[in-house]
């Protein structure tokens, strides 16, 4: 029986589109090439952040941040910081701040998952992060794929999550919509994860049937016998990566200050400084390429993989943190407390 006989709800619809545009057409055409080659994906784990849904945008939400944190704890402070600074910085009318900051206060309290403040909803997210492979390797940057050239070190990466809007309904390529719709049942099921997280994961299926993809990010993971492991964060090029990689090999410890009566560092921050040169030369040849994605140095194998990220739709937007999703400590205050009038009280302790 339809359910659903004169419109499919936005949760449910993949709008396929096509456009004539010769780089709308390179893109596609590389997207397909890639799953051919890189047809499997392995499923890292979770990553949370926030979403926003003000007046009039429903069904849309908007992101806030990167959505790169691993823990839904994590995501609530970043959100008790942002309610906090909004008051702060943001308004002089007494009734908005009042509603922003009840929100902070419910949010140093209790572990929850959506507050309203200001007429405008507030949720913190997950999405799944996952990578494609193919003959045992993970795919590297798209030809197609936002890319750039600078090594400059201290360049600010630039965000293409940040106010990316979550729209199940918009519309997509046709390469996009068919990875979407091999997505959907997506679910944890290897033996690996506990019972709970597999229940969970099963459980989505059914209560966030609709899943959209975020914008593609780009990770260096060092490449084990059986496995990966992760050396950078995200970013939002391959460049930004390989930056970081260059960064890791050649910035091993913080710059300290050269102050007067500086503790030296313990031992195990101490830089061999042989084994550092080797990393400078290693990185020096590294930047010395255009766009390299793989860099080997004393048997370890450095590689810049594209990553993506698949959030769970329902009918109500995105998902939520599940109740298998761990956290590592709880809800405190986290900045001082202000009034309502602006004021703000630091402890005296």
């Amino acid at each position: 029986m339809d359910d659903h006989p004169e419109k499919s709800p936005d949760h449910l619809t993949i709008n396929v589109t096509h456009r004539d545009d010769p780089v709308f057409e390179v893109t596609q055409a590389d997207a397909f090439a890639s799953v051919r080659k890189y047809p499997n994906i392995v499923v890292r784990g979770p990553l949370f952040g926030l979403a926003a849904q003000g007046r009039g945008e429903r069904p849309r939400w908007r992101l806030l941040g990167e959505l790169d944190t691993g823990f839904p704890q994590m995501a609530r402070d970043e959100l008790n910081s942002h309610l906090w600074f909004q008051a702060k910085d943001h308004t002089e009318d007494r009734a908005v701040r009042r509603s922003l900051l009840e929100a902070v206060a419910r949010l140093e309290k209790e572990p929850v998952n959506e507050v309203t403040a200001d007429g405008v909803r507030y949720r913190v997210v997950r999405a799944d992060e996952f990578a494609r492979i193919g003959d045992g390797r993970l795919e590297p940057p798209r030809a197609t794929d936002p890319d750039e050239d600078s090594w400059d070190l201290d360049a600010p990466d630039p965000s293409r999550t940040e106010d990316f809007v979550v729209d199940h309904a918009a519309a997509v390529g046709l390469a996009e919509g068919i990875d979407r719709a091999g997505l959907l049942q997506l679910s944890y099921t290897a033996g690996r994860f506990p019972d709970d997280v597999r229940a969970d994961s099963q459980r989505a299926l059914i209560t966030h049937p609709g899943v959209v993809l975020l914008p593609t990010t780009f990770r260096v993971v060092e490449r084990k016998e059986l496995s990966w492991s992760m050396v950078t964060g995200q970013y939002a090029t391959p460049q930004g990566a390989r930056r970081a990689l260059v960064h890791h090999l050649t910035r091993p410890v913080p710059q300290l200050p050269d102050l007067p009566d500086m503790p030296e560092l313990p031992a195990w921050m101490m830089v061999d400084e042989k084994e550092q040169a080797v990393h400078d030369r290693a990185a020096k040849k590294f930047m010395a390429r255009r766009r390299p994605n793989e860099l080997v140095v004393r048997g370890r194998r450095y590689e810049v993989v594209r990553v993506e990220r698949v959030m769970r739709i329902g009918p109500d937007g995105p998902e939520k943190p599940r109740p298998s999703d761990t956290d590592d400590y709880g809800p405190s205050q986290i900045h001082p407390l202000m009034d309502e009038e602006g004021n703000i009280t630091h402890s005296s302790s």
